[in-house]
């Protein structure tokens, strides 16, 4: 890291920064430091400088980083935020504002203003060839910054389960009554035998827990295979804030994986069965192993709010993934009905969107904005298909645990290896668009359409837990109304959601009854994964059900939001294959050409095709068959590998050779799309003396900025224009 206040040996003079420069005067609280020049980054109104009354006041530092500098830290939680740059005035000297300033530079500080609700973090920059101070001004959230260093530094990133059918199944006497007549009635117009059996053999297991719930209503305790088991009195914790002392009635049945509980301990009539999901001790464990932390967990569920609490505490008894201070605000409740999202999830700024990855069992439930960060799993149905959870040969819950551990290692690798690396070599003459790739967790969740074993589900779906009707009735100590609104089931209708599950290519979880549970990543889809990794674009299934008398599966493909591929089939799975298959075959006839230059990918000779007809495999299997894109270190596909970067300097100088040494060409970065938090893209246009010459889109920095920069290079190589000939060399 260059030294502060010392010029970078061979530097050359420094670029002004864009704008007009404002002199301010500096404040740390009430002692003044010295003033600077603030540079606005953009120009017109969008440059409008964010500092109050003309002058800087500093409220307080940041909090000190072990080893992200702020600006790492700040381009990941706020891409792209920087607002002005400041350079202090030379003369006369002003040794406080020098303090500062290398405080915050050898500290890994900030320096910050608060406004309104928004905080301005100065971030000591070092100078090419100054010897003043140097600051970029970057804006965030309030609060957000002081949450994200501790887990940036910790290597620690934010999860959020749901509860109901993800991770538990309850059900009150209410919900067991409800599903035993409704299977009754459905068992009553059944022919099919097969499914006449399956049905009894699920109201026998209905009604087995049922008559457990009853006792324990009844006489507080319950009767297992001949043993009677008597009630635990467990005091709540309570909550900062929280006086009353509460000590619920509990019965845990570690055989059975279940709990009996009471959720106001005054009134039976709120007690639940609840079965806890296999292998959630193992997740659990994984989180908080060796005592270091490396998820901050969160919970997010349409359930009551009472309910959710008591449930989360059944399943961190000891709090020691949520602490009792923090249970308030990271048990979220949502009004059944309404969208979750993880804006509404860290609300209080404890943690940013990018940073988080999400447990459920569903995905429509979720903001569109955040589904790409949604893991899903199959929706727990210990009553319907009691073995289905241990057909597997990893549990449901142990492929989460993977699927997080991978998500935390492809995040913090992007961050040490492509953030950090490129930010220590920033300077403050650099431009805002040098600023690398801020990583998101939904870029290393692989979401796929796996199928899952249909049950005997109700067309409409049932809320998730005892939702506000049952339970607000039952705390209240009203009876129940016969129309009253069913609440906690174990069986619900599945979203059409994406699965990500890991396994052996070309294998897949069967369960006994022939259904697959799991279907893992087909060859192709894994190629065309790979692909879209290696050119930094997002690939999508998104899939359809026929509303036909014959089921029917459509699957299309969507490559950086173009559509490259489509599949119909009987099942998603089929429908899936077919579809990654012809989106492989686009790829390689049209669509390679055009991102292989700009976009990072691996220089193949596409003309060949391997023995998989996808020219995207060969010499890419080893000796078992299992897919390995990645080549050995230093092999020419990983010395190419960032050659489009390379690119762009070449075509900067082409274009500087062909303007006059007074003209400058400026890369102005345009708004982003900000449609979709899940399609960031990058806007640039290229100017010469005020006029537009070239305009690039792309999903990162470096596609857009080449992309303009050679549409600008055709245009001044073509152009007859007088108004830009006058600033080009002639032509001799």
């Amino acid at each position: 890291r260059p030294s502060p206040l010392l010029p970078v040996p061979g530097a050359s003079a420094a670029a002004a920064p864009p704008g007009r420069a404002a002199s301010m005067r500096m404040f740390h609280g009430d002692v003044f430091l010295g003033e600077a020049d603030v540079f606005p980054i953009k120009p017109g109104p969008e440059g409008a400088l964010p500092f109050p009354s003309n002058e800087i006041r500093i409220s307080h530092l940041s909090p000190a980083s072990e080893r992200c500098p702020p600006l790492a830290i700040l381009q990941t939680i706020a891409p792209f935020s920087v607002r002005c740059k400041l350079q202090a005035k030379p003369l006369p000297p002003h040794p406080s504002l020098h303090r500062l300033y290398l405080t915050c530079f050898n500290e890994y500080k900030s320096a910050v203003v608060v406004v309104g609700d928004e905080e301005l973090h100065l971030v000591a920059m070092p100078s090419k060839v100054e010897k003043v101070p140097c600051f970029w001004c970057c804006s965030v959230r309030v609060g957000l910054y002081a949450a994200s260093v501790g887990m940036l530094n910790l290597r620690c990133l934010a999860i959020v389960f749901d509860l109901d059918e993800t991770l538990i199944v309850a059900n009150t006497m209410r919900s067991f009554e409800s599903r035993i007549e409704m299977l009754s009635r459905r068992m009553d117009i059944e022919d099919d035998p097969v499914r006449v059996a399956g049905m009894s053999a699920e109201i026998k297991r209905y009604i087995e827990d049922r008559e457990l719930l009853k006792e324990f209503i009844d006489t507080d305790t319950v009767t297992d295979n001949g043993r009677i088991v008597g009630t635990q009195k467990e005091e709540v914790q309570p909550m900062p804030g929280v006086q009353e002392r509460l000590v619920r009635p509990v019965i845990r049945l570690p055989e059975r994986n279940a709990i009996l509980t009471r959720i106001n301990p005054e009134i039976r009539d709120t007690s639940v069965f609840v079965k806890l999901r296999p292998a959630w001790e193992d997740l659990r464990s994984y989180l908080t192993a060796k005592g270091r932390k490396r998820f901050e967990v969160y919970v997010c569920t349409m359930a009551e709010r009472d309910y959710a609490l008591e449930i989360w505490r059944l399943l961190d008894p000891e709090a020691n993934l949520i602490s009792l201070n923090n249970l308030s605000d990271r048990v979220v409740c949502v009004k059944a009905g309404s969208k979750k999202s993880l804006q509404h999830v860290f609300r209080d700024g404890g943690c940013h969107p990018k940073m988080a990855m999400v447990i459920d069992d569903r995905l429509q439930v979720w903001d569109e904005k955040d589904q790409h960060r949604v893991h899903v799993v199959p929706a727990y149905a210990p009553y319907y298909a009691p073995q289905a959870e241990m057909a597997n040969a990893v549990p449901v819950l142990c492929v989460a645990r993977n699927v997080a551990c991978n998500v935390r290692g492809g995040f913090f690798r992007e961050f040490d290896e492509n953030l950090l690396k490129k930010v220590f070599e920033l300077l403050h003459e650099n431009e805002l668009l040098d600023l690398p790739y801020a990583p998101d967790v939904g870029d290393y969740l692989v979401c796929e359409d796996p199928n899952f074993p249909q049950s005997n589900k109700d067309p409409a779906p049932i809320p998730e837990g005892m939702s506000g009707a049952e339970v607000e009735k039952r705390l209240n100590g009203r009876a129940y109304q016969a129309d009253q609104k069913q609440t906690s089931s174990s069986i619900r209708p599945s979203d059409d959601a994406r699965v990500p599950i890991r396994g052996t290519v070309g294998s897949s979880n069967v369960q006994p009854n022939g259904g697959s549970m799991a279907i893992v990543p087909s060859l192709f889809v894994t190629v065309l994964q790979e692909i879209g990794r290696l050119c930094n674009s997002k690939v999508e299934f998104r899939s359809t059900v026929s509303t036909s008398k014959i089921t029917q599966f459509s699957v299309e493909v969507l490559f950086s939001n173009e559509k490259i591929g489509n599949g119909i089939g009987k099942t998603r799975d089929e429908a899936q294959v077919q579809a990654a298959e012809k989106a492989l075959q686009n790829l390689q006839s049209n669509y390679l050409s055009y991102v292989a230059p700009i976009a990072g990918v691996l220089n193949k000779d596409t003309s060949k095709s391997s023995r998989n007809g996808n020219g995207f495999l060969e010499d890419d299997l080893d000796s078992d068959g299992d897919t390995a894109m990645q080549e050995p270190s230093g092999s020419k596909s990983e010395q190419k590998d960032h050659s489009n970067v390379d690119r762009l300097p070449s075509v900067l100088s082409l274009i500087r050779e062909l303007c006059l040494e007074d003209q400058h060409v400026v890369f102005r970065d345009q708004v982003r799309n900000p449609v979709s938090a899940t399609n960031e893209e990058y806007h640039f246009q290229v100017e010469l003396a005020g006029q537009i010459l070239g305009n690039g889109i792309g999903v990162n920095k470096d596609f857009a900025k080449l992309q303009a920069a050679e549409e600008a290079l055709r245009f001044l190589k073509t152009t007859t224009d007088p108004q830009i000939k006058k600033h080009l060399r002639p032509i001799r």
